[in-house]
């Protein structure tokens, strides 16, 4: 590992098949600010998350992508209301988050998260295939129905 060399912040280019349609997902649903355009590539921004949208290069469709976020319960609501896909509701996670999953056009998994909210229970996980799995004591995961 070498010393002095720190990473910054990740904005991730996401391919996209329609390219107004997810720019003005973006902005209209997610919320994101149009910081830049140069044909059919672009950057939009909320806070200090950034994505690049890129028609027809770059990337492929299905990202998965994690943002932090300070309140994945009032975000669920904001997307809720804005008729976003949510993949899966709000959900205190074994790794102290609580996520809120949601589809973008193209079919890229937003993963948002924030602290695990307290007195809330565990809930499953739910994989790429939308199999829910349950966290046990030991570590280990199990599959449930």
């Amino acid at each position: 590992m070498a010393d002095g060399i720190e990473f910054g912040g990740v904005t991730p280019i996401l391919r996209v098949r329609d390219f107004e349609r997810s720019v003005a997902w973006y902005t209209e649903v997610l919320g994101c600010t149009l910081e830049w355009r140069d044909g059919l590539f672009c950057s939009v921004r909320r806070g200090r998350a950034g994505f690049m949208l890129c028609e027809g290069s770059q990337g492929c469709i299905a990202t998965w992508v994690y943002v932090g976020v300070n309140d994945a319960d009032a975000l669920h609501e904001e997307l809720r209301a804005r008729g976003a896909t949510i993949r899966w509701p709000p959900t205190n996670s074994p790794w102290g988050a609580r996520e809120v999953h949601v589809f973008d056009p193209d079919g890229h998994v937003l993963r948002c998260g924030s602290d695990a909210v307290p007195g809330q229970p565990l809930g499953v996980w739910l994989d790429e295939q939308g199999g829910r799995w349950q966290a046990q004591l030991d570590g280990s995961w199990t599959r449930v129905e």
